[in-house]
């Protein structure tokens, strides 16, 4: 499977141009907080791409440096499976289809983003379970705290349940970078700012087939379109072998 692209050769970022005109977005669909109860709206990959592509209120390229930003205020639109509004991206196929990989071989998702603003916590990349099952839930989610906190939720198994593990401190607004990933059909494998930590995957999860999601999946609920998580990003790609 192809990999998703990331910054423009040289890595300088074009303020006047949609994110699709910065980062290769083909591999991607957005969900934002918007739409009907229970029914967020997706953006397709063919209107994300390109210096044209689509961009709005929740999802647009900073002004002033280029970067890919995500808003997700407390009250939104969510899906039936959670109360937290999200501005996120999620993976697919080159092709247009849903990406649904196995945990065998190797996999990466990698980013260098900045949290702008948070009022509690967010989800700013994750693992999701895909077919296989019944289960809805993430295998890995990688969370930044108001207090500046990095923290990985790991899954405990389908049925729920996650435990979390501090695995790095920024300040607001600082830039960082991660590379979530899976590697050897039981192993994740989270690299946060050059820290490397590796979490067993139970054999629960093996049924399962995977994706990567990434942007700001807000972790507070509110009756407030002010307060919320806003995430810019200034690289991001995926690799599959």
């Amino acid at each position: 499977m192809p990999g998703g692209g990331s910054t423009p050769p040289g890595g300088g970022l074009d303020t006047g141009v949609a994110p699709g005109g910065n980062f290769d977005l083909g591999v991607w669909e957005l969900q934002e907080p918007v739409g009907s109860p229970g029914s967020p709206t997706t953006i397709s990959s063919s209107r994300l791409q390109g210096a044209g592509g689509f961009q709005d209120s929740y999802f647009y390229t900073d002004g002033s440096d280029g970067a890919m930003t995500f808003w997700a205020p407390e009250k939104g639109v969510t899906t039936p499976n959670s109360n937290y509004a999200r501005s996120e991206l999620r993976e697919m196929n080159r092709n247009g289809s849903a990406a649904d990989w196995s945990l065998a071989g190797t996999h990466r998702l990698s980013a260098t983003l900045r949290v702008v603003s948070v009022t509690s916590n967010v989800c700013v990349g994750q693992i999701h379970l895909g077919s296989g099952g019944s289960s809805t839930k993430p295998l890995i989610e990688l969370y930044y705290h108001s207090n500046g906190d990095i923290v990985a939720g790991v899954e405990n198994s389908p049925d729920g349940g996650q435990t979390t593990h501090t695995v790095g401190h920024v300040a607001v607004g600082t830039k960082w970078s991660y590379t979530i990933g899976v590697s050897g059909g039981n192993t994740i494998d989270l690299t946060v700012n050059g820290s490397v930590t590796h979490y067993a995957i139970p054999s629960s999860f093996n049924a399962y087939k995977q994706y990567f999601k990434a942007g700001s999946y807000n972790q507070s609920s509110s009756s407030s379109t002010t307060n919320g998580a806003r995430v810019a990003f200034y690289a991001l790609s995926v690799t599959h072998s």
